[in-house]
């Protein structure tokens, strides 16, 4: 490595650091200390965000087009939540299914095409993505007792697995995992998150005092959720490749825009939420 990519790279690295300094305090405590009808709101602002970036990836640049977006994004938000007994598990379920399809996708990916222009049809795929990662998170913040630790736990089961799969992928990378797509991941660097995951996974069966059986289940389900957060990420990655960008957007210094940040989240959240449910709540 050049002195000027290793300089770059340092560079890169100090701002992504120092963003987090201010935005992990700001997601956690917001979690913890709000009730969960103020973290809607909270992450229903983060949604909005995300659901601007998203009309980039779909090519729509018209500002009263994304305008209207949003709007359908919080009627969407809205509608969720007051019906949220009757939509947040068919609603999972469908986003599961959905980047189990996009899993397949990826895996027959053999060329990059250019996006021929504005796609409106993955704007129907962002309201599933989003409003499903919005669901899952207050899904598991209504656990009683234990809700906003659980999902303080996601958020540190994927960033520990992306952390992992940085510096091992750094250090011992050589065979790319996904070339076409993303030339940055290496498989080292997906065992490197499969090991944070298990690391994370049993550190929170020995929190939750899980008997054998269902300790193993949560430990096998923060390793898939992993697994599809690698998912999320190429499948952003591939939608900013199709349209030649770098990033969704520059509102996060050093991580470029706010779907950059959370797309290993989107994918990784409604399975997350459907197996720590099935696990806690009790069914009887």
């Amino acid at each position: 490595m050049s002195v000027s990519a290793e300089t770059s790279t340092a560079s890169d690295l100090r701002l992504r650091t120092l963003t987090a300094l201010w935005l992990v305090p700001l997601v956690v405590g917001a979690v913890l200390a709000l009730p969960t009808a103020g973290l809607a709101v909270f992450l229903g602002a983060f949604m909005l965000i995300a659901a601007w970036e998203w009309c980039v990836l779909a090519g729509i640049s018209e500002r009263i087009t994304r305008g209207l977006y949003l709007a359908l994004v919080v009627a969407l938000l809205s509608i969720l939540w007051h019906w949220s007994a009757l939509t947040w598990m068919p609603l999972l379920a469908a986003s599961l299914i959905g980047w189990l399809i996009q899993t397949a996708r990826l895996l027959r990916t053999y060329a990059i095409e250019p996006a021929p222009g504005p796609q409106p049809g993955l704007l129907l795929n962002g309201l599933l993505i989003l409003g499903a990662t919005w669901v899952a998170i207050l899904a598991l913040h209504r656990i009683p007792a234990v809700g906003p630790t659980l999902v303080v736990s996601l958020l540190f089961l994927i960033a520990a697995a992306d952390s992992a799969a940085y510096f091992i992928g750094r250090r011992w990378g050589r065979v790319k995992l996904a070339p076409l797509i993303s030339p940055g991941k290496t498989w080292a660097g997906f065992y490197g998150a499969l090991g944070g995951a298990a690391l994370i996974g049993w550190g929170i069966t020995l929190w939750l005092g899980l008997p054998l059986l269902k300790a193993l289940f949560v430990l096998v389900l923060c390793l898939l959720a992993v697994m599809l957060s690698v998912v999320g990420d190429l499948y952003e990655s591939l939608l900013k490749r199709r349209r030649h960008l770098k990033d969704s957007s520059q509102i996060l210094p050093g991580h470029g825009g706010l779907l950059d940040r959370i797309d290993s989240l989107t994918a990784a959240a409604p399975l997350y939420a459907l197996g720590m449910s099935w696990v806690l709540i009790d069914w009887s």
